[in-house]
């Protein structure tokens, strides 16, 4: 029986062994057989009608049609050699001829460009002859792998015969693949069907030497939609027809209406066969393509660079002196600045170092401001190089100037390690003026900042930033350089500052408490430890010594902030009742924003308001004039902006500190677009009042902090000390102090878009704001009233620019939009009686926007046609709502002041 067992055994894996073999026979056997790609007879000419089409518009199509151009030909394609032990194995000529360029849509005679012209003229002899030329394919398996040409042909013209070749590309079976082929290295999906082969081509893949940049932020950047679908018909083999479409729509993320798309279409169509010349000897490709023309060269089917030409355009000299009035300080608050702040910057990125030298130097000094605005926000490595040979940082008496270059630097949309190394330099060599040392350090940290982002945390230069932040605060007993490393990691948001700010946020001194605490509320929420939020709950409940009210306001707004547990909140509730007068307002009017916001930390504060202990009539009915209130400035499908007034005062009625926040908002991400935080201390004796707990020996101050687009900025000092108080009350004008003044390059971005045709379509976004914010803080001792405001006035162009080149014919799509607008915050206290009277105004003016949409078609003889439309409308001014407690203030103050 057991025998019997083995036997069977032995049959079975004999049997097996034999199946699999057969299998594996039978498997070489069809592959051999079977095409891998299209195959070419022997002997035969086949004839292919080409059309490739190129449209730009804007992304929703416009009634006028788009602008662009189709070339039209015939192709002529045949074998020129077999390898005979592989028919996969072929070297193909393609030979283009009867070149046609007529308009992409239907126009009249006035519109259409190419009216009166001939290929000819439209190429040039030379062009359109080394178009004709033919030139060979080494088609592998069905796929590329040498295309041959000559080198001294156009790029452009290299690059249509690299769109024709990519055509003939095509794997015959489902599945994805690695090609290279005239859009790059790109991740390939086939689908095949009977008879038909779908191409699609992950374009966020593809590979190539063209290099681009884009704005950080996503909220001020730009989003890119792409798409690029080939579908094959074959039959017995061979391409009948490959019709592909190329889509590339890009769009302002802040404003999706401000949209452009350019649209690449190829149609390469089987027309006819008749008898062709003969296949060549040789032993391989190398040698056949030498016997052919020893001209021919492999110059790769990945499409190479073309350099731009631009005949008859304005030298920067010449664009700046066209430009100069509308960057004088007059006209900042007008559209036309930004607008031709952006060209100026294009017009830079093109230029020498000399050349910007001689704009930088040629300018008046109203406008000079504005250029280095200008220069530095073009960043490239003439323009850095012009700004450092120009300023000269040991004298003190350019400090306007210089500290422009470090703002622009601090909101540079892709700054380089060449930037951040300049300003380290600049750092340890002498420097004139004190407020231009902090302003380098403190923009360091926001430059490591965005290097970080993009990866570039562990660059050599941005680790020697990090290690002199780092250890900068401990390394100074000066308190005003403690607070200069205290905000360059503010900026630099590195998570190995958290304990440094944590320290900070108990010490002794109120500038650190107030710059550490602010500064872990701009973390992550899942980088708040365990002994952060310890440290933060000791500085609020005052567990180890006795801290200013604003800090201890700050320290709230970060356990509020911070995911809070359940009993952080309940102890917060029940501190209410047991501050200060002011401070119990201030957090009452805080915990009810929180719920009538709906803030992450409103269901929490629901549960714990649920104890009677913790919420009762005698903690919620607590009078005073502080308060915090948060409200939307606009809601749209694209962005959502937000503000926020926290108003906290001493117990005599004099502002203590005064934040005004906005905030915008696109699909989870979030910018912290404005913060001017005013704040006065010691102010008390100049009405004969106590000081509140903790006060009581605070130097007189007041001043001015901002934060602009993520950047903190140095602060400013409105005054310092008791005398100094006492002259600038008595030489106050009511005049605001200037904050920042001056041009930023908000949305920056520049790609250059390879399509399947050959052709390149170039990207450029930009968006750019004039802004100046100013802030100031009156006292009036006889009327015993006091008065801060903070006044903003911006204007902003935003365009966007898709532009294809073909040598001999450029045209293009531009969208913008553009508008000016003045936002201003004004704060009225009355302090003759208690409670005082605090009025709080937020008030915008109505505004104008419009949007433009341009296309633009000309060709190399200079003839161009131009198409413009636009559209404007009013949005209304209003008041910012905020809570009805200061309503009915403001109708007392204004009453009392009748």
């Amino acid at each position: 029986m057991a025998a019997e067992r083995g036997h069977t055994m032995f049959t079975l894996v004999v049997f097996l062994l034999c199946a699999a073999s057969c299998a594996s026979t039978s498997a070489k056997a069809v592959s051999s057989g079977a095409a891998l790609g299209p195959r070419l007879n022997n002997n035969q000419l086949y004839k292919f009608n080409y059309i490739t089409e190129v449209l730009v518009d804007r992304a929703r199509g416009s009634k006028e049609g788009s602008a662009g151009c189709r070339i039209s030909s015939d192709v002529d394609v045949h074998l020129v050699w077999r390898d005979p032990s592989s028919k996969d194995d072929q070297l193909i000529q393609l030979a283009i001829s009867n070149v046609r360029v007529d308009p992409v849509s239907k126009q009249s005679e006035k519109k259409n460009i190419l009216h009166g012209s001939t290929t000819e003229s439209l190429l040039g002899k030379t062009r359109l002859e080394a178009l004709t030329k033919p030139f060979l394919v080494h088609l592998k398996n069905g796929k590329v792998k040498a295309f041959y040409s000559y080198r001294a042909e156009p790029a452009t013209i290299k690059n249509m015969k690299r769109g024709v070749a990519s055509l003939l590309q095509v794997q015959l079976n489902t599945g994805k693949v690695i090609e290279n082929d005239v859009s790059g290295r790109c991740t390939i999906e086939y689908k095949a069907v009977k008879g038909q082969v779908t191409r699609t081509k992950m374009l966020e893949t593809c590979k190539t030497a063209e290099t681009g940049f884009t704005t950080h932020s996503q909220v001020l950047g730009v989003s890119k939609k792409s798409s690029s679908v080939t579908v094959f018909t074959l039959e017995d083999g061979f391409i009948q027809s490959a019709v592909a479409e190329e889509t590339h729509s890009l769009a302002v993320n802040s404003r999706r209406s401000t949209a452009a798309k350019v649209v690449s279409r190829q149609t390469f169509t089987l027309v006819g066969t008749e008898a062709g010349p003969l296949e060549a000897a040789g032993k391989d490709v190398t040698g056949v393509v030498k016997s052919i023309d020893a001209k021919l060269a492999a110059v790769g089917v990945v499409a190479e660079k073309v350099k731009p030409q631009c005949k008859g355009c304005p030298s920067l000299f010449e664009h700046w002196q066209a430009q100069q009035k509308q960057l004088e300080p007059a006209s900042l608050s007008k559209a036309t600045a930004p607008r031709s702040f952006l060209a100026l910057i294009q017009s830079i990125r093109k230029a020498s170092k000399d050349e910007i030298l001689k704009v930088l130097k040629s300018a008046s000094k109203p406008s000079l401001p504005q250029v280095v605005d200008a220069v530095t926000s073009a960043q490239t490595s003439a323009s850095l190089d012009a700004m450092l040979e120009f300023l000269n940082f040991t004298d003190a008496k350019g400090l306007v100037q210089q500290e422009r270059f470090l703002y622009a630097c601090g909101f540079s949309s892709h700054p380089n390690e060449r930037m951040l190394q300049a300003l380290l330099d600049i750092s340890k060599g002498k420097i004139g003026s004190t407020e231009i040392k902090e302003s380098v350090v403190i923009i360091m940290g926001a430059l490591v900042h965005k290097l970080c982002q993009k990866g570039g945390c562990n660059l050599p230069t941005v680790m020697q930033v990090k290690k002199m932040i780092l250890e900068g605060p401990d390394s100074t007993q000066v308190e005003s350089e403690v607070q200069m490393y205290l905000l360059a990691l503010k900026n630099s948001l590195l998570p190995e500052a958290i304990p440094i700010f944590t320290r900070y946020a108990e010490s002794e001194v109120g500038a650190y408490n107030t710059i550490s605490l602010t500064a872990l509320q701009r973390y992550n929420v899942d980088l708040m430890t365990d002994e952060v939020k310890r440290t933060v709950n000791r500085v609020y409940h005052q567990n180890r010594r006795i801290y200013e009210k604003n800090v201890r306001a700050a320290a709230a707004d970060v356990i509020l902030s911070s995911n809070p547990s359940y009993i952080e909140v309940k102890n917060l509730l029940l501190s209410i009742g047991n501050l200060p007068h002011e401070m119990n307002k201030y957090m009452l009017s805080k915990i009810q924003d929180i719920l009538r916001f709906q803030m992450p930390a409103s269901k929490v504060l629901r549960q714990a308001m649920k104890d009677m202990i913790s919420h009762n009539y005698d903690r919620f009915a607590k009078v005073g004039s502080s308060s915090a209130y948060s409200g939307f400035m606009a809601q749209s499908m694209d962005v959502t902006s937000t503000y926020s007034l926290d108003i906290l005062y001493s117990g005599s009625g004099i502002l203590r500190r005064s934040n005004m926040n906005i905030y915008g908002a696109n699909k989870g991400a979030m910018l912290h677009g404005l913060q001017v935080a005013i704040e006065a201390q010691g102010l008390e004796s100049l009405i004969a009042a106590t000081p509140d707990e903790g006060e009581q020996d605070l130097e007189s101050f007041a001043g001015m902090s901002a934060l602009l687009f993520d950047v903190q900025l140095r602060p400013v000092t409105f005054f310092k000390g008791y005398s100094d108080l006492m002259s600038k009350m008595f030489s106050m004008t009511g005049e605001p102090m200037n904050v920042v003044k001056g041009l930023i390059l908000l949305t920056d971005h520049s790609e250059v878009i390879q399509l399947q045709s050959g052709l390149k379509a170039s990207a450029e976004f930009q968006g750019g704001l004039a802004i100046d914010i100013s802030g100031g803080m009156e006292i009036s001792l006889w009327y015993r009233e006091s008065k801060t405001s903070v006044n903003n006035r911006g204007a902003l162009v935003v365009t966007g620019n898709v532009t294809v080149d073909l040598d001999f014919m450029r045209t293009g799509v531009e969208v913008s939009f553009e508008t000016e607008a003045s936002l201003d915050f004004i704060t009225t206290v009355q302090f003759s009686n208690y409670p005082f009277l605090v009025c709080m105004q937020m008030d915008k003016t109505t505004f104008p926007v419009s949007e433009y949409l341009r296309k633009y078609e000309s060709l190399s003889s200079g003839k161009s046609v131009r198409l413009q439309k636009s559209r404007k409308q009013l949005v209304p001014g209003s008041e910012f709502p905020l809570h009805q407690e200061n309503s009915n203030m403001c109708k007392k103050v204004f009453d009392s002041s009748w």
